[in-house]
């Protein structure tokens, strides 16, 4: 399962980038709005981070076809083939979905909220599909459920979409898909670092060092090896 970074504050998203095995990083425009700055100016910034190598999601702004088009080309002519535009998974989007994919810009049926949603978006040349799973159970269905049946939905019908889930809120959720083995999963810093965030493993990683500095006076296996 990829694991991505959702989150816009480029000193939040380096930290995580260069501590945990990220795929690379989400945005939209509501998270885009967090940071006090021009969007394009945090866009970049988060590109120059997690290199050309890695995926960067970001969200077409208009609700129309004609402009979800305009602003996906600028987009993925902006931050590079790793990108992938968000297009919002209702019927002005599967239809610049369509457009897009016979351009060849990669994209991203988001606002998912149903398993036909997510279907219709992939049928329509979506590389991925965003589910809101801690939204879904807001509105008092099981999100994590519903994730899962567009998984099913997508290797049932053999679509060429991978999931990308989104809005948790702990790492349980995340867990939970990983163990089901969705496409991908989306989440917040603090989401990610909840993930090893443990007193029993802090304790026994201090244990060891306690043991060890008895029989090795403070110095490291680097330190005796250089002197064996």
């Amino acid at each position: 399962m990829k694991l991505l970074i959702d989150d816009a504050h480029v000193d939040e998203i380096k930290r995580i980038f260069e501590e945990y095995p990220i795929d690379g990083v989400t945005t939209n425009p509501s998270i885009l709005s967090k940071v006090n700055q021009n969007p394009v100016t945090t866009l970049k910034q988060i590109r120059e981070i997690i290199g050309p190598d890695s995926l960067l999601f970001v969200q077409a702004v208009p609700t129309d076809t004609e402009g979800m088009i305009r602003d996906a080309r600028a987009i993925y002519q902006a931050f590079g083939k790793q990108t992938i535009v968000k297009i919002p998974a209702v019927p002005a989007g599967f239809r610049a979905i369509r457009e897009l994919k016979k351009e060849g810009v990669p994209t991203c049926g988001t606002v998912v909220y149903t398993p036909l949603q997510a279907y219709l978006a992939a049928k329509a040349g979506a590389s991925y599909v965003a589910p809101y799973v801690n939204r879904i159970d807001n509105m008092g269905y099981d999100g994590i459920q519903v994730t899962m049946e567009i998984q099913d939905i997508l290797d049932n019908n053999a679509l060429d979409t991978e999931v990308l889930a989104a809005s948790f809120k702990n790492c349980q959720q995340v867990l939970a898909l990983a163990q089901y083995g969705v496409g991908g999963a989306t989440a917040a810093p603090n989401v990610i670092d909840a993930m090893v965030n443990n007193r029993a493993i802090d304790g026994a990683v201090d244990d060891f060092v306690k043991d060890f500095e008895k029989v090795a006076g403070g110095k490291t296996m680097a330190d005796l090896l250089e002197n064996a």
